[in-house]
Parts: structure tokens; sequence; C-alpha cells
């Protein structure tokens, strides 16, 4: 990772002596009205003959998607802000992947499409005004829902990414950014490597809580750095993916060797999730120095399906703290039973391509996720609900995880079954008596202090 951030940092600071690219000469006009689209990527084109920057004048400017190119430095300084487009004709259709699937899907705002040597990066705004797309969704799956479809609400209410990052290398986006009301998930990095995601501000609650509107995706991707950044979303805050079901398996790239660090959650659903597209694994994962609040349900998140496959290996996270998180730590092999599997009613007509993908019959061994070897350590947990809600399946139980100097003040210690060979050491949990740790007889685990636990027959839990 050390030579993934030297190379990049080599590649801006050679780009600083580039020749600067004005859009206002290209046409561009940042009175808030004027589509820009056109004269965006015209600036973007002519910096690209030169690897130059591309600059705007103070103002707004409203536009449909972009398309930074390899060598080209978008720069966006204070008081300069994108304005993303209301409507979806605005962002073109484009091979991609979304949500674990490969599928035809509007472009992001901001991309940086199958280029090399590329960055997005100031102190300016990218605001996608993504309320019209959330309401398109809601009205979709209000629509979907009692027809057995809600597994599908997500792909077929097609909505913008504020900013995509796709079979490129060497990018960087940050620099103190901020993305604000994406359309759907904010920051999108897939089949990519060598990418540095450093100084972002996200704020997508400002105008509403839109709907699966993610903070940072990192998706079959490789040798990627998050840091610093401040994040408030309405789903997982930092997230890592590798595709669903057939698709991913088909696909079969895992997310690997990614550091995130120095990390604010101040809403989401979840504030560092594996999942729960995890069909082509992780591996080198590394996650520290974040903190939560009470505005994220759950602090750790793994989750998955029985028909998603993949694993994870050698995860470490560390050095994290939550402050009224309900949830310290959740691993649900069995997440969101409507949403996790597609099954086509009978009667369905004009079944798209996509449909027929998703809902391809997964073998139940390939189906099986398998996590090991993950170390947990200095976790800090104050006014929790409940210190661990986790449930593995029993095929392929979650083993070798190993905890150290873990301090968590809860109402429940909550429950732990399917674990194999889970160890705590220098661990601390403020439980009521009447509310352990309940160990699964199901599960061997060592090392939880002396009345925070008691050992039972594992109860079915509910995806």
């Amino acid at each position: 990772m050390r030579l993934t951030i030297l190379a990049t940092s080599l590649l801006f600071a050679a780009g600083a002596c580039a020749a600067d690219f004005n859009v206002r000469d290209y046409g561009g006009n940042g009175d808030g009205v004027t589509m820009n689209t056109a004269a965006i990527q015209k600036t973007i084109d002519a910096a690209a003959k030169e690897a130059g920057t591309v600059v705007f004048p103070s103002g707004t400017y409203l536009t449909g998607s972009v398309f930074v190119k390899s060598g080209v430095t978008l720069k966006l300084d204070k008081g300069v802000t994108l304005l993303g487009s209301r409507s979806i004709a605005d962002y073109p259709l484009m091979p991609t992947r979304i949500a674990g699937i490969e599928m035809t899907w509007p472009a992001a705002l901001v991309n940086i499409y199958r280029q090399d040597n590329a960055a997005i990066v100031g102190e300016g705004t990218i605001d996608g005004d993504g309320k019209p797309f959330w309401d398109y969704y809601w009205a979709l799956r209000k629509e979907y829902q009692p027809r057995g479809l809600r597994w599908a609400s997500d792909y077929d209410a097609r909505r913008p990414r504020l900013v995509q990052v796709f079979e490129a290398s060497n990018v960087k986006v940050g620099g103190g950014l901020l993305m604000r009301r994406a359309g759907f998930w904010t920051v999108h990095v897939c089949y990519s490597s060598d990418v540095t995601v450093d100084g972002v501000t996200i704020r997508n609650n400002d105008d509403g809580k839109g709907p699966s509107t993610d903070g940072i995706d990192i998706d079959s991707s490789r040798k990627v750095l998050v840091a610093n950044a401040d994040i408030s979303v309405n789903d997982d805050a930092v997230v890592l993916k590798a595709g669903r079901d057939a698709d991913g398996l088909r696909v079969n790239r895992p997310t690997e060797d990614v550091v995130i660090r120095d990390v604010i959650v101040r809403a989401s659903k979840g504030g560092i999730t594996f999942g729960s597209e995890t069909s082509g694994g992780f591996r080198n994962i590394e996650a520290y120095n974040m903190t939560f609040d009470e505005n994220t349900p759950v602090g750790i998140l793994f989750k998955s399906a029985h028909t998603r496959g993949g694993f994870g290996e050698n995860l470490r996270l560390h050095d994290i703290t939550m402050k009224g998180t309900p949830i310290v730590m959740r691993i649900n092999m069995n997440w969101n039973p409507n949403y996790s599997y597609a099954a086509i009613p009978p009667g369905e007509k004009d079944v798209p391509p996509h449909w027929k993908v998703m809902a391809t019959p997964v073998p139940k061994e390939k189906g099986i996720a398998r996590f090991s070897d993950v170390k947990i350590w200095n976790i800090r947990a104050t006014g929790a609900k409940s210190a661990f809600e986790v449930a593995g399946i029993a095929e392929a139980p979650l083993q070798r995880f190993a905890f150290d100097g873990i301090d968590i003040e809860a109402k429940s210690g909550g429950y732990i079954q399917q674990a194999q060979d889970w160890r705590f050491t220098n661990t601390k949990l403020t439980l009521p008596a009447e509310a352990p740790v309940e160990v699964g007889k199901d599960s061997r685990v060592d090392g939880l202090p002396a009345g925070t636990f008691v050992v039972r027959d594992p109860v079915k839990k509910e995806g």
C-alpha cells in the first residue's frame, strides 16, 4: 500500500505543472441554470491532449455525466459546485456493475471509466440533487413489492451514482471534496487498482434520506486506500463488495489489499461493512481509526446469503470507537431474504435479461460464504444495545476470529452462533447479569470474561 500511495503522489505531483484548461473558455457557465455537459466534456477532452488540469471559475455548473480522461485532473476549487441534472436522460446507459451484477446502467455524474492516471480533487462540491431519483425508487418499490419483486427494485430503479471509478488505475479522488445528495451510491470503485480516496466529506441526508446512498463502495478492486473521510449517508458508510450470486461467481474477482483509515461516520446503516455482495471474496483488508455514533445501527457488519458464496480472510479491524452505536458487531449469513434471493414470479412477462441472471440457481456448495482468520482489536463501545449478533451457518462456521483489547458496555451481550475457534483476550464486557452473551452449543468460543456469557442451545435467528 505504501507503494500505491507513493506512485499516486508522484503522479499528481508531476501533474501539478501541467497546463490549466478553464471551462469558461469552452462555453461553461456557472449560473446554476445553463446545461454544461458539453462544455465540461470539451474542456476535459482538450486537457487530455496535454495531461492538463480542468478548472472552473466560482459558480454552480448544472451538468449530466462527464468523463475524466487519462492524464486529466478535474479540479473543483472552493466555491465551485457541479450540480447533477434531474433528468435521467442526461446520464447515458453504459456497461458497468451494480450491486454485484454486470448490466447496463446510467453513468455516474463524474466518471473515470476505463482510464488511467486521472484525478477528481479540490475543495469544491459535487451535488447529485438526488431526491427525484429517490422518489422514483420508492414509487417503483411500492409497485414491485406486492408482486414479489422486492429483489429487483434496486436494479430496475436506475439512478446515477455520484462518482464512478471503473476499470481504471492510478486514480485519486478527494483533496477536500464535499459530495452530497447522491442519487445512488456516492463513490463506486469497481474493477480498479491503485485508487486513493483521501479527503472527502459525504452528506447524503441533506434533502431527506435517500435509499441505497452508500458512502464509499470498493467493489472487486485491489490496492485501494480510503482515508480522512467524514460520512453521513442512509446506507452503508464504507463497504467492501465482490459480486452477487451466479454472476459474481462467474466474474470471480476479489476485493483485496485495501486500507481504510481515519474515518468519521455520523450516520449510516453500517459503519464498516463486508457484503452483502461477497461472491468474489475479500482478502487482506485493514480498517482502523474509525468512529461511529448512535446514528449508525451496526458498527462492524458482515452480511451474505446462502446463494452468494465467496470468502473473507486476513481481515484486520482495529482502533474503532463507538458511542451509542446500537449493535457493536453483527454477522448475518442469511441477510434480508426478500432482497437476497431472486425468484421470478409466475406470470411475469417481458422478463429483462438481468432478472434471469439474478435468478440463475447457485449450487449449494458454491453458495456458501466462508469467513476465517479475522483479527479485531482495540474496540471501545459505550451505550450499545447489544454487543454481538453473530449467526454463521452450519456448513461453514465462522472460523478463527481473534479479539484483543475489547471494551464494550451494552444492555445485552447478544449471541454468537456457528463460530469455531474464536478467541478473546484482554476483553472487558460490561453487561447486565440477566443479559449475558449467549454462546451456542454449536460454537467454540474461548476467553470471554467469567460471568458475561452462557452456553445454550442455539435459537434460529431470522435474516
